[in-house]
């Protein structure tokens, strides 16, 4: 189960030998597996018991598994540890920090073992959480090492614990090395930590029938040796086989190599756009210079997968058209691996089996994009914790654009660049906030995956769709305005629906005649001058704007009342035909409320502090 050699003695405890050391831990564990297992049993949801699997660490020896009881709002957890040391921390927090963090921890003090909830200081201080919320069902020692089954209800209403909701989860992990003499004696500063991102709260939906003449296309990554260094973007052009025809994609898994599961992070296939004849070959990092500038039409997202996810399935009554006169043949795949122990060497053949039908399905699918339209009038000021810009799909467009029976979204792929942290967008019928399509008050840019959603949303003509993006700017000393680069800004929905229709892009963004009012305002009432003259780009006029409480909150001013340009576009990139220009923001008289955590009935069962089992000097 551990390596004795790896063990050390607490100070204060008789002074058996490292090797004695590490057999009395090895039997407090075993002693405490029986224990746990004949006075905590629990319930396992019995469908399928663990269907979700990650590694936390990229040396593979933390492997999480989980499934989600949506009955008892609880998610189980099952923790295996490969060569467990002293101990370990497991937990939740905000954004994958060990401080202020919600945590489990596994520890001994060279003579006891020990299991409970803590949480953790804005210094990184453990401490024990007075509400125990991690309930420990059942410990099994292996060959390998230990496995740990617990389980951990959404909400708790306990301040020092995580609420766990749709969207991602940071989950972060301390390796103990050493016994600690008290719980309190643990810092996470001096250990080995680490973050890994998640959906935890997958939805619960039945698999689809599969048509008798599906075939499979697998896109994978061609042998790549992968760089030793923290992050890659790997990109890669495939093509299909000339003369491809007319198919529907009804579902696609991911591929990843044997022993590279720690290091694959996210894929995406890209099909390429249709007014090219030809694209490039191309297998390298995403940021070569070497990288040809045509790949950069290569965005119509196929497919994409991260971390955790399982296999991506189309309703029955839809598939995802590919191939056929007008569609590229041109396929961009593109793997991001995580590498922060910059291990060398390793070579990776990963990638994502397409399975297709040629037997078409009675609707397509198709891909509308929602929120800001990629430009710099939309811009979050400098050293800003949690600046808003929201996009509008309105009314105008929907009720010109979509069929009377309206359009039924399934699916959601969220994003922003790197200052993004919170995503939602919301559906409104006659002013009033109906329900959300997809939520995130946890999004990270390094995470992005294509989500099935819990529940088909459908949108009727004259519905608006709200999408709010929430950035944190407080390392940056310029403004960031939006626009294509890494370090612009986007605010985007790619909502997945059927039927497709000719309505491929719905955004919007603020008036550019109100913000030049804006740059004239903030001149007149500042001493330092604003560049507003002419020539001057927007990206300029928001380099020169001195930033100040009057600055900032003038432009959030104008950014909730200010007039909006539509962009009500079609596949061809031409909008609707429309006035588009100065439209007033749609009128929102009824909101609806963030989601918060439904406390346990009882915490009567959960013991009041940690499970401890003490021992002799025995050998086990």
């Amino acid at each position: 189960m551990h390596d004795p050699s790896r063990q050390h003695r607490a100070p204060g405890f008789p002074s058996p030998s490292v090797r004695e050391a590490a057999s009395m831990y090895g039997t407090a564990v075993a002693v405490f597996l029986v224990i746990l297992v004949a006075a905590l049993q629990g319930s396992v949801p019995p469908e399928n018991p663990f269907p979700y699997r990650i590694f936390l660490d990229p040396q593979g020896t933390l492997e999480l598994s989980w499934n989600v009881s949506y009955v008892q709002e609880a998610v189980y957890f099952q923790l295996f540890v490969r060569g467990l040391k002293a101990g370990l921390l497991f937990g939740m927090s905000d954004r994958g920090e060990l401080e202020n963090a919600d945590l489990v921890v596994l520890w001994t003090n060279g003579n006891s073992a020990y299991f409970a909830d803590a949480w953790s200081d804005r210094k990184g201080q453990i401490h024990l959480d007075t509400q125990q919320d991690y309930q420990l069902l059942q410990a099994q020692g292996t060959p390998d090492g230990l496995s740990l089954l617990f389980k951990r209800p959404f909400g708790t209403c306990d301040p020092k614990d995580y609420f766990i909701e749709d969207g991602t989860v940071h989950l972060v992990y301390g390796i103990l090395e050493q016994p600690f003499s008290s719980l309190e004696a643990i810092n996470t500063s001096g250990l080995q930590t680490g973050l890994q991102r998640v959906q935890l709260l997958k939805p619960e939906l039945p698999v689809p029938t599969m048509p008798a003449d599906m075939r499979t296309m697998e896109i994978r990554a061609p042998n790549v040796l992968i760089p030793g260094q923290e992050t890659t973007y790997w990109c890669y052009i495939s093509e299909l086989p000339p003369g491809f025809p007319r198919h529907h994609i009804v579902m696609y898994e991911p591929i990843v190599t044997k022993g590279n599961e720690a290091l694959v992070h996210h894929m995406e296939i890209f099909q390429c756009a249709g007014g090219f004849e030809s694209f490039p070959h191309f297998s390298g990092p995403c940021d070569s210079r070497m990288k040809p500038n045509r790949l950069n039409y290569c965005r119509h997202v196929l497919a994409a997968w991260a971390l955790g996810a399982k296999a991506f399935y189309y309703p029955e009554e839809a598939g995802l058209p590919f191939g056929g006169a007008g569609s590229s043949r041109f396929l961009l795949l593109e793997v991001h691996y995580h590498n922060p122990l910059k291990i060398q060497g390793r070579r990776d053949s990963s990638g994502i089996r397409l399975y297709y039908t040629a037997t078409l399905r009675h609707f397509d699918a198709g891909i509308l994009e929602l929120g800001l339209v990629y430009t710099p009038v939309m811009a979050i000021p400098p050293r800003e914790p949690a600046f808003v810009l929201t996009g509008y799909c309105t009314d105008k467009c929907t009720q010109l654009a979509l069929p009377a029976a309206g359009i039924h979204i399934f699916a959601s792929q969220l994003h922003t660049h790197l200052t993004g942290r919170k995503v939602v967008t919301v559906l409104a019928r006659d002013g009033r906030e109906l329900e959300v399509v997809n939520r995130d008050n946890h999004y990270s840019p390094h995470f992005q995956e294509i989500r099935m959603l819990k529940k088909v949303v459908s949108v009727l003509p004259g519905d608006v769709l709200i999408t709010s993006c929430t950035y944190n700017t407080e390392d940056r000393k310029l403004a960031t305005v939006g626009g294509f680069g890494i370090l612009e800004e986007m605010c985007v929905n790619y909502a997945h629906y059927y039927p497709q229709t000719q309505l491929e892009l719905c955004k919007s963004a603020v008036d550019a005649g109100f913000l030049q009012k804006y740059f004239h305002l903030v001149n007149r009432f500042n001493s330092e001058e604003v560049c507003t003259c002419p020539q001057a780009s927007v990206p300029q006029q928001f380099a020169s704007v001195p930033w100040n409480s009057f600055s900032r909150d003038v432009l959030a001013a104008l950014y909730g009342f200010a007039p909006i340009s539509m962009h009500c576009n079609k596949s061809s990139a031409v909008r609707f035909q429309g006035e588009w220009d100065l439209q007033p923001l749609p009128e929102i008289i009824s909101t609806l409320e963030e989601p918060t955590p439904q406390c346990p009935a009882s915490q009567a069962q959960h013991p009041a502090g940690p499970i401890v089992l003490s021992i002799g000097h025995g050998r086990g």
